[in-house]
């Protein structure tokens, strides 16, 4: 009987607890985040005053990641929050990227179904599953939120999506400045398309990260179909940098998206009347 391999949108099951299912993407986040923790502690374990080694290459990339993130932020205190944060996404994500595509398609398991047997590998990409990219959106701009809401208070953080201060300063600005009466309008407005663009974010980080490997994945499944042996070897080398361009991508949005959200929208309107 002649045994396939399809690719498929969906992350295939490998084992059921129950009526929780193990896929294999889910499978592979877990190896990710295992990895992550080892490494971690291995670093932690071996700290020093004066660093030699592995400690010395860590802090050479945490010095330098620093500096990238304070241009984006613009204030170390905010990158002191937000780093450890997007930098954990990073690494957990550039993992999950490069497994999807180290050889290790040849362990799974066989499954006979109707007489049709399909093989379903045990190494799945965990960001080539559409759920995973979706909780990574969704820790991404409801964390940003939630900061938002720490650092210049829930009040204000939803004042900029239903924006009541617009609309309740008409009737003490309409006597100096009439055009307050369409400005307010249009300015409780734009914070309704920003609270449509907070699920439009989700959407656009999700299916991003998920198309871009997912079709990678499937481009050097169809090359290896064609040619075994030569041909998909500069295809592998093209995805490993777009894997570490997708995590970077993403993480450099999570500090993009909190430094927005930690930013009072009302005091730089302060600022310009006062100027």
């Amino acid at each position: 009987m002649e045994i396939i391999h399809e690719s498929t949108l969906y992350a295939e099951p490998l084992y059921q607890i129950g009526s929780f299912q193990i896929t294999n993407a889910l499978f592979t986040s877990w190896i990710a985040v295992i990895i992550l923790i080892t490494i971690a502690i291995l670093l932690r374990k071996k700290l020093q005053e004066i660093p030699k080694g592995i400690q010395n290459f860590f802090e050479i990339i945490l010095d330098a990641t620093l500096s990238l993130c304070d241009q984006i932020t613009g204030n170390r205190q905010i990158t002191n929050k937000v780093f450890p944060l997007a930098i954990s996404v990073f690494f957990f994500v550039l993992i999950n990227n490069w497994m999807g595509i180290l050889p290790f398609g040849g362990f799974g398991l066989v499954e006979t179904n109707h007489s049709r047997s399909v093989f379903i590998p045990f190494i799945r990409s965990g960001t080539a599953d559409i759920n995973t990219t979706l909780a990574l959106s969704l820790l991404a701009v409801i964390g940003a939120n939630i900061f938002g809401i720490i650092s210049i208070g829930i009040w204000k953080t939803f004042n900029k999506y239903i924006n009541l201060n617009a609309i309740g300063g008409i009737p003490g600005k309409i006597k100096a400045d009439p055009m307050v009466l369409v400005v307010a309008p249009v300015t409780f407005f734009v914070g309704l398309l920003e609270l449509v663009g907070e699920f439009a974010k989700v959407a656009s980080l999700s299916f991003r990260l998920f198309g871009n490997v997912f079709a990678g994945e499937v481009l050097l499944l169809s090359m290896s179909a064609l040619l075994a042996y030569g041909l998909p070897i500069p295809f592998l080398f093209l995805e490993i940098f777009v894997g570490v361009i997708q995590a970077f991508i993403f993480a450099v949005l999570i500090l993009l998206y909190f430094t927005i959200a930690s930013q009072d929208h009302d005091e730089h309107e302060g600022h310009k009347e006062s100027s």
